[in-house]
């Protein structure tokens, strides 16, 4: 199906008719009765009649003159469009395609009505469009996609009963796929396999027709007809890669899929599509070593085939080959760059590269990779600038890697942001906390209901003792981003970490629980809600739970005290131990040991 056209959604069609970059204008060779008669009255000021004979005979448009009348006509419908009317400029198309029999006029107006969300105007506009222009394919594509996606589908079966007749041999299975594609988007499904069941019956020989059938049953759950139909396609064409891949698809069962796409690579070893497909499906059963293998195969007889590549790259880090990945990716990125045309982004394999680089200390390595994302419009430059400019912080240079946020080059508000954020956490990091809380404060006015600002402004406040300030922040948070789990559960860990309103610090921790069941920084927040309330079994299966989840130093800690308060205290000062093992410099293990009076 990769020939056949898929015709826009009424949604589709209004939003890119109400946004179109070239609007349908007076001087516009897509509206007007004739462009260069409408080009030349306006660049001499004329209003004069101009014979558009040659153009009309040029582009098979009647022969109409414009006349200074109707000229202004369209002129002010266009004006009053664009200032937010449509009823008038749309009726103003309407009654001049109808006088001048121009079908460009009656495009205009179904676009017009599309864009006001006018379904009925729309389809007298295009039904009026395709009197005029009978051959065009577009009309009738439009027609069609728009009959289809109202209550009007039964007016579709004779165009398309038409066009499948009339398409020349070689042709005919486009149409039946571009049927099958435009039919698949009626809301009564039931109705439109009727209607393609009759379609085809002339045309059964054809295995494209058996393929559309088991398209339209599997839409219909019918799916032991879909394997009928798809089985009777490959009978009769049986090197077809497309029949093969839908009755792969029809089966249902990964295993059964496997089967069917491995039994026609014994047959056709050099189906390119096929053995792609069921190297992907080998990899989302986890079956990575034949995945590899599958995409090896691939490779041999397309050495420059990128998504091979790729693949390989990805399924060579999770058998946690690095070394293989990272010569997969290189590939990739030198096969894309010797094919400037290609319009694959390399952002993830430059960043994949970056972070190998970066897991074996080569942070220089590292940079280098992302320093290649240069193209502010690639979808990862943003990311890809921070992550530089973290590296470098990771490093110890603040400046510099401060610096290099200050060169990141973005438009949106997001984004710009997200640079505020991360200059905030350099600060914070480097031990410059009020610093770090006048960079939030300024961002802030800037952006004053970004919950990520608010939340990191939050956590900066309580190391400043703002506390009022905090809850504050935290409670704008919960307000604007209701599902945001850390603000519930930062405020609740503060006010138990501070011994206050423990009651409702349980209810937030409890609350933020439930949205993220298994994260086990809230889990150890539950904990010690619980060994402040005095709950200390509570306290300690809580927190043994955390731990075991991620063994955190600040987890630690905590699940040390506890079992210290149950007098187990061998187990603690292990957990201790640990926890300093992993982090000598943690605050909150110094602050606990020097509390209890205890050296490890």
């Amino acid at each position: 199906m990769k020939n056949a056209f898929a015709i826009v959604t009424l949604s589709a069609l209004m939003a890119t008719h109400a946004m179109a970059q070239t609007p349908v204008a007076p001087a516009d060779a897509a509206a007007s009765p004739s462009a260069s008669a409408t080009a030349a009255a306006q660049e001499e000021g004329t209003e004069s009649k101009v014979d558009a004979k040659a153009d009309a005979k040029a582009d098979g448009l009647p022969k109409v003159e414009l006349s200074s009348d109707l000229l202004y006509k369209l002129t002010r419908a266009e004006m009053e469009f664009k200032s937010g009317q449509w009823q008038g400029p749309y009726v103003t198309m309407m009654v001049a395609a109808q006088q001048t029999r121009d079908p460009r006029l009656a495009r205009r107006a179904s676009e017009m009505a599309l864009a006001a969300k006018q379904g009925s105007e729309a389809l007298a506009a295009i039904r009026l469009w395709r009197e005029l222009a009978p051959d065009s394919d577009e009309a009738t594509q439009f027609f069609l996609g728009f009959v289809v996606l109202t209550d009007k589908i039964e007016e579709a079966e004779p165009i398309f009963a038409e066009r499948l007749a009339n398409a020349p041999g070689g042709a005919r299975g486009v149409a039946l796929f571009q049927m099958q594609q435009i039919l698949s988007r009626s809301n009564d499904k039931l109705y439109a396999y009727s209607m393609m069941t009759r379609l085809v019956q002339p045309y059964l020989d054809m295995f494209e027709a058996h393929l559309v059938l088991a398209q339209g049953a599997l839409s219909l759950g019918e799916r032991d007809r879909a394997i009928r139909e798809a089985n009777k396609a490959l009978a009769i064409k049986p090197n077809s890669e497309l029949a093969a891949l839908t009755l792969a698809q029809v089966t249902g069962e990964p295993e059964a899929a496997n089967k069917v796409l491995a039994t026609f690579l014994q047959k056709n070893p050099d189906a390119v599509e096929v053995r792609g497909a069921y190297a992907r499906l080998l990899v989302e059963q986890k079956q990575l070593e034949p995945a590899r293998e599958q995409f090896l195969l691939l490779l041999k007889s397309q050495p420059d085939n990128v998504g091979a590549l790729y693949a390989l790259g990805i399924v060579a880090l999770q058998l946690e080959d690095t070394k293989g990945a990272e010569q997969y990716f290189k590939r990739f990125l030198a096969v894309l760059e010797k094919n400037p045309g290609d319009t694959r982004d390399p952002f993830k394999a430059l960043m994949i590269l970056s972070q190998i680089a970066e897991t074996r200390g080569d942070t220089a390595g590292a940079i280098a990779w992302l320093d290649k994302v240069d193209n502010s419009a690639s979808a990862g430059y943003v990311e890809a600038r921070l992550r530089r400019a973290q590296l470098i912080a990771r490093g110890g240079n603040l400046d510099a890697a401060r610096k290099a946020l200050t060169e990141i080059e973005t438009d949106d508000p997001a984004s710009q942001a997200q640079v505020l954020l991360v200059d905030a956490q350099f600060l914070r990091d480097a031990g410059y906390v009020q610093s770090a809380y006048t960079v939030m404060e300024n961002a802030l006015l800037r952006f004053p209901d970004n919950p990520e600002l608010l939340y990191d402004y939050a956590l900066l406040a309580e190391r400043l003792d703002k506390f009022e300030l905090m809850e504050a922040s935290l409670r704008r948070v919960m307000a604007l981003a209701p599902d945001n789990q850390h603000a519930y559960n930062a405020l609740g860990y503060s006010l138990a970490e501070r011994g206050l309103r423990l009651e409702e610090a349980h209810a937030l921790i409890e609350k933020a629980l439930q949205m993220a069941p298994g994260d086990p920084f809230i889990m150890d927040s539950m904990g010690w809600v619980q060994f402040r309330m005095g709950n200390l079994a509570a306290a300690e299966n809580a927190l043994r739970r955390a731990y075991a989840v991620r063994s955190d130093p600040e987890i630690a800690v905590h699940l040390g005290e506890v079992l210290w308060q149950r007098g187990d205290k061998a187990e603690a000062q292990k957990l201790w131990r640990e926890a300093q093992s992993k982090d000598p410099k943690n605050d909150a293990l110094k602050s606990t040991l020097a509390r209890l009076n205890v050296s490890l």
